[in-house]
């Protein structure tokens, strides 16, 4: 079975994440909700407020096989600043490891060096952050092993490749289907 982390910071699209993680567990692929403020409860940038599955200081990640980064502010900025989540998100940028992120979140990659030379997307008027990386303006781009995805109105179209990408496309449809969603090819 295929491990995802995803990562949850005080002010995080509630939307972008919960989407990711509903989609997933549809997909039965095992996904952790990893706060990374030291709080089990993390607030989102409209005020929902989720417990995640773990903090980040109790979290053993040798078992990913992809990490999820949600946008929204502030909580891209803290997934910015997050010293171990930066040595994490290196050190799988150097083992050719998935990762994926969406709306703000791509310029957190960008910024690391991950998305030099690479195909992404962002959320409009991010551009100016995916330093180094060759911006599309659609909704989802995937160039090997990085997805990212333009917001919330492409969260389900992003989920849906993320277990393609992990489960295959088979699998992407029928989740598509289950859900009664017909944007997904």
């Amino acid at each position: 079975m295929s491990k995802v982390y995803i990562f949850l910071a005080d002010g995080f699209e509630e939307i972008e994440a919960l989407t990711v993680v509903d989609l997933l567990r549809r997909a039965r692929i095992d996904i952790s909700m990893i706060s990374i403020t030291g709080n089990i409860k993390v607030t989102g940038s409209h005020s929902i407020g989720v417990m995640a599955d773990a903090l980040f200081e109790d979290t053993d990640f040798n078992d990913a096989d992809l990490l999820v980064l949600p946008g929204g502010m502030p909580g891209t900025a803290h997934l910015m600043e997050h010293k171990g989540l930066d040595i994490l998100l290196r050190e799988f940028h150097k083992k050719n490891k998935n990762i994926a992120a969406i709306c703000a979140a791509p310029s957190v990659l960008a910024a690391k060096g991950i998305l030099t030379g690479k195909r992404a997307t962002c959320y409009p008027g991010f551009e100016s952050k995916m330093t180094g990386s060759i911006v599309e303006d659609t909704d989802v781009v995937e160039d090997g092993n990085i997805i990212t995805s333009r917001g919330v109105g492409a969260a389900i179209n992003f989920s849906l490749s993320i277990i393609n990408k992990l489960m295959g496309k088979d699998e992407a449809l029928r989740v598509a289907d289950n859900i009664l969603y017909k944007g997904y090819k």
